[in-house]
């Protein structure tokens, strides 16, 4: 019996100790590009807030300059938790297939899980399709962009060869805001940023770049037209970095699975525009954009 009751007390000794090594001291969340910091750390900071409550431990918001700095940040051990996009996440898989578990996704207000690509240009252009921005300056948005690159590049392949044969000239802007403000502004001829695709254009849709843009007053949609559309793309996920505790994960995941009940208006700033809900996503849904991301890269 006493050896029993030793055995038991070690476990226990033993289990609070795994429990001591596993606790955190502070949570981190990355975000991806697309807007200038100030404003994605503004957007996310009741996000931050209520995660912060939640968890009992100081939280931290990190808008890097590019989305490599928060998928190196998820990978490295910095950033416990984000947003990404398909593409984001295929290199993540594709890096370290264990470095985060995949949790949530947005779902759009007609139920949908997916976004896309949209080209777009000055009404005053003259540019009303694809075809007419053959030997212009074309912006893509980021190299780790699915829907500012790796998407619309690779079906803009497909059709017309070459991007730096079809495009007078082929730039990264840095990000989906510099894309469409600089399209706005005239910086460049024509560009690619994401949307839902659902809703009126001249607010930028429901949701998306393009509604962040319009709603922080940065440009008037209907100085823009859309000249292209790519095929859907399934909505990017919420990861959370494997090594976590599981409690942490579960707090996290259910905050963030309930933000549009608990908080809309702060759902409405993480989901980038109107949205229905946060919903569970599985790793399948990215199949596709995985196999795109290896031809890409060779692999």
């Amino acid at each position: 019996m006493q050896k029993l009751l030793t055995a038991t007390a070690l476990t226990a000794i033993l289990a609070s100790s795994a429990f001591a090594q596993e606790a955190i001291t502070e949570f981190n969340i990355g975000i991806l590009g697309g807007e200038n910091a100030q404003d994605r750390l503004t957007n996310q900071e009741c996000f931050r807030a209520a995660i912060e409550a939640e968890l009992g431990v100081p939280v931290k918001l990190f808008a890097p300059a590019d989305y490599d700095g928060v998928i190196q940040g998820l990978l490295g051990g910095t950033i416990d938790y984000a947003w990404l996009g398909p593409s984001a996440y295929a290199k993540i898989y594709l890096t370290d297939p264990t470095a985060v578990d995949l949790k949530l996704t947005k779902q759009n207000v007609d139920g949908s899980t997916g976004y896309y690509s949209i080209g777009f240009a000055r009404a005053d252009s003259g540019i009303t399709s694809i075809e007419d921005a053959k030997g212009k300056v074309f912006a893509f948005a980021d190299p780790n962009s699915t829907s500012g690159y790796l998407v619309p590049g690779a079906e803009l392949m497909a059709t017309f060869g070459p991007l730096e044969e079809f495009f007078g000239e082929v730039k990264m802007s840095g990000g989906h805001e510099q894309s469409i403000v600089g399209v706005h502004n005239g910086d460049f001829d024509a560009g690619v940023s994401w949307a839902d695709g659902l809703g009126n254009w001249e607010d930028g849709f429901n949701s998306g770049a393009f509604r962040r843009a319009a709603d922080a007053g940065l440009v008037d949609m209907n100085n823009l037209v859309e000249i292209w559309r790519s095929k859907l793309i399934p909505e990017g996920p919420l990861v959370i970095r494997s090594a976590l505790p599981q409690e942490v994960k579960d707090k996290v995941t259910n905050l963030t699975a309930n933000l549009w009940e608990t908080d809309p208006e702060c759902a409405y700033n993480v989901a980038a525009g109107d949205a229905k809900d946060f919903v569970p996503v599985e790793h399948s849904a990215y199949d596709g954009i995985i196999a795109a991301r290896k031809l890409q890269e060779g692999m």
